[in-house]
């Protein structure tokens, strides 16, 4: 790993005997942490232009929810932050940086009120969605594995949200829209 900052996590109760504090995976969990905080604090802003695009009711209803539990997310890895004895500290996440990005091309090349275009964006939401539950079930496993159950239940919790945000996000699809948008002409 590449210049990666040298912190330390405090010692918790659960750590297990043996464990170095200094360890190269308490350093890897606090740079997963410092990037999956730069991914939900990025995903608070582009979220709304998610929102803005969408066509359907339904999904602008379930896409305004989940900013709002986004934002609540952000919240969560603060007070992880807090737990370790760190600042919170975003380091860029490029795999989300590019996962924008997507949903961005998805909003142009689509035309403004299909359905197609709705479809799109419950794509680049899922794809969003399946990025965040990899990376907090990674974290879930990390922070027990170095003693931090206090982390690790912080991060289930997320990773139930982020869970039901993929369900809700199919549902979505599955109630109509993919079905409706097969009818669109092209334009």
């Amino acid at each position: 790993m590449q210049n990666l900052k040298k912190k330390k996590i405090e010692a918790h109760e659960t750590k297990p005997k043996g464990n170095n504090e200094d360890s190269q995976l308490e350093e890897f969990f606090l740079n997963a942490l410092e990037d999956i905080y730069w991914a939900e604090k990025h995903l608070i802003k582009a979220i709304p232009k998610m929102i803005k695009a969408t066509t359907t009711e339904e999904l602008r209803k379930v896409f305004e929810e989940h900013l709002e539990v986004t934002k609540e997310q952000a919240t969560k890895l603060e007070t992880v932050f807090e737990l370790i004895g760190e600042k919170a500290q975003a380091k860029k996440c490029k795999a989300m940086e590019g996962l924008t990005k997507e949903a961005e091309s998805i909003i142009e090349e689509t035309n403004e009120g299909s359905l197609t275009r709705d479809v799109g964006l419950i794509m680049a939401a899922q794809k969003v969605e399946h990025y965040e539950i990899a990376t907090y079930g990674t974290l879930v496993r990390l922070a027990t594995a170095i003693g931090r159950q206090d982390a690790a239940d912080i991060f289930a919790t997320i990773l139930d949200e982020e869970k039901e945000a993929d369900m809700t996000l199919t549902g979505v699809a599955e109630n109509n829209i993919n079905l409706e948008a097969t009818h669109e002409a092209k334009v």
